[in-house]
């Protein structure tokens, strides 16, 4: 049976009413654009009922909500394969879209409590997501009830990194023959040239305390005693790590770092370690390494081992703690941890550094110490 439409009942009287709304809203239109704005009853109307908006009702939006850790933090320690992961950064924030921020400050890691909360403020008010990196020490955003980000960092040997920090400050790398004048314009050239051993085994400021305790405080933090090397700030360090950092790992195993930062970051860092292999990387990375290192000697390394008994207990800590995360992400080693050398066994107390001006027998030992220390 076919169905029958029936028009809807309009009568000529309801659709001239429809088209008289019409032609008044149309005029009422041109009049409110004519005289620059809405007539006065309808401003005093909404006076009337206030000016009441959906932020005013319902509070602000709510934020965009990530599926995954959309702000980090990575304090990068000087000396510690900082400049090659920053390369890197650069290629990935490209790649995946994230919010960059390096920042180009080397030289104030300490920062007052005003310049605290001007910093971590800035710091979360970036396009998320976001990765800042800055040489500074541990900001607690917490303290100041402000969401506190996730961090990362890496360090290396204590030794190697200070090596390394020694003759960058001097001669630079292999980025430019020039860039050393640059960094220490103040430098006197007896300064310049000053023999490791001797810097070392006078004790001058740059080869002592406190000028030695440079790892620690990035992760102990803004307070005074963070900068005394002590129990203290060793153990508030390895706390803030365990509370505060998702990784912190260690430049001998590098390739394992960033392996691992592409499992616990995959937003960030997918792709990084076949970015690091490729020969462009290479290319880039390789002019990163300082010029005119040398070792010291026998004697110096262990003078210099004792002065930097709290930054070894913290250093051993951190590659206890990143082959435990390995292990339980199932990740296997690719570079062995070299053990503690025998050479540095039994030596005496911190105390007696005077004991050690002694004459030691170097011939078999050196090759040993110079195996010992990384040279990335």
């Amino acid at each position: 049976m076919p169905l029958r439409v029936s028009a809807l009942p309009f009568s000529p009287r309801d659709y001239g009413f429809c088209m008289s709304a019409l032609l008044l809203f149309c005029l009422a239109s041109l009049f409110y654009q004519w005289n620059g704005g809405a007539p006065r009853i309808l401003i005093e109307l909404r006076q009337y009922l206030g000016e009441s908006t959906f932020v005013d009702d319902h509070g602000p939006y709510p934020p965009r909500v990530l599926p995954f850790p959309s702000q980090v933090v990575y304090n990068r320690v000087g000396k510690c394969g900082s400049r090659t992961v920053v390369l890197l950064l650069r290629v990935l924030a490209e790649r995946h879209q994230f919010t960059l921020v390096s920042s180009d400050i080397h030289n104030k890691t300490r920062l007052s409590k005003h310049e605290q909360v001007g910093l971590m403020r800035n710091i979360s008010n970036l396009p998320k997501p976001f990765l800042f990196t800055r040489h500074v020490h541990f900001l607690n955003f917490s303290r100041f009830r402000i969401e506190q980000p996730v961090y990362i960092n890496i360090i290396r040997d204590p030794i190697s990194r200070f090596l390394s920090n020694y003759f960058f400050r001097r001669f630079g790398d292999w980025r430019g023959e020039q860039n050393h004048l640059i960094r220490t314009p103040g430098m006197k050239d007896f300064e310049r040239y000053l023999d490791i051993n001797v810097c070392i085994l006078e004790n001058y400021p740059e080869c002592s305390n406190p000028r030695l305790f440079y790892i620690i405080p990035y992760f102990c933090g803004q307070h005074p005693q963070c900068r005394e090397p002590g129990v203290w700030a060793l153990e508030r360090a390895k706390k803030n790590v365990l509370e505060n950092y998702l990784l912190v790992g260690i430049l001998e195993e590098l390739e394992d770092v960033l392996l691992l930062l592409e499992r616990l970051l995959p937003h960030f860092f997918s792709d990084v370690l076949s970015i690091y292999k490729s020969p462009d990387y290479r290319k880039l990375g390789n002019m990163t390494g300082t010029v005119k290192k040398h070792m010291p000697t026998l004697r110096a390394l262990q003078v210099l081992y004792q002065r930097m008994k709290y930054e070894y207990d913290f250093y051993y800590f951190i590659r206890d703690q990143f082959h435990l995360m390995k292990k339980k992400i199932g990740l296997k080693s690719t570079a062995p941890s070299a053990p503690q050398p025998s050479f540095l066994l039994n030596l005496p107390p911190a105390t007696q550094d005077a004991d050690l001006e002694e004459e030691l027998e170097e011939d078999e030992d050196l090759e040993d110490a110079h195996n010992w220390l990384v040279q990335p």
